[in-house]
């Protein structure tokens, strides 16, 4: 089946000499694989290596067999073109972080129109800001409600937030916990939006100690979930 389609891309990984292997999030089949044969060898044609890059994103024109194999891409274009994503060096570390963290969170071969509009807003919204430093936590939070673990609110008042079991408590216990002056900045992102995010004022420690508790909370959440590689090298940008 031909489908024309919204679409993020994920992951692009060269496959052979000349072809990818693409992992795209799209707005009407959720998660694809496709396989773009040869492009790596063209300069020419309706599908161009360049429009690959990690959050790209697109529209495409592709052949949907749903069978559980790779698909084929027809035609693409760039239906939102950034500003400076992939060309600053802060947002270009920010975008391979969270494309790797969303290939590794997202599995469902199946239309989810409003998490895809929520990735196409706020990276949107990244895109056009220039205080970002807080964005990837807050995009992480905000992205456990569409993934079907967002925190607990009930006891939001407690001293701790148990990791494993996603909510406030008012003991420590052998879970992880976050406690301390990272809890204080977590209950800060909760109720507001992108535009607030800059009032939330960290330490470079704290903002790394809270983005490896937010991992971690993805992968107590999410079976098979891999800790993502990009993470130093975020990291090592906001040292």
């Amino acid at each position: 089946m031909q489908v024309t389609t919204k679409a993020i891309v994920l992951t692009s990984i060269k496959y052979g000499d000349t072809s990818l292997i693409v992992r795209i999030y799209t707005e009407s089949d959720g998660l694809k694989s496709y396989l773009l044969r040869g492009i790596l060898a063209s300069k020419k044609g309706k599908v161009r290596k360049a429009l690959f890059h990690p959050l790209s994103q697109l529209e495409i024109v592709a052949n949907h067999r749903n069978k559980g194999s790779l698909e084929s891409i027809k035609e693409a274009k760039i239906y939102y073109h950034y500003q400076n994503v992939h060309s600053n060096m802060v947002k270009n570390a920010m975008a391979l972080f969270l494309a790797e963290m969303l290939a590794n969170s997202i599995h469902e071969e199946e239309s989810n129109k409003e998490l895809f509009r929520f990735l196409e807003a706020s990276l949107q919204w990244m895109d056009i800001h220039t205080e970002i430093s807080n964005f990837h936590l807050y995009f992480l939070l905000l992205l456990t409600k569409y993934l079907g673990f967002y925190p607990d609110l009930d006891k939001v008042d407690a001293p701790y937030f148990d990791l494993l079991e996603g909510e406030f408590v008012s003991t420590t216990s052998l879970n992880p916990m976050l406690y301390g002056e990272n809890i204080s900045y977590f209950k800060s992102f909760l109720g507001i939006n992108f535009d607030g995010i800059s009032t939330v004022k960290m330490r470079k420690k704290n903002r790394q100690e809270l983005l490896q508790s937010l991992v971690l909370y993805y992968e107590l959440h999410l079976q098979g979930f891999r800790k993502p590689k990009s993470l130093a090298v975020l990291n090592e940008v906001f040292s």
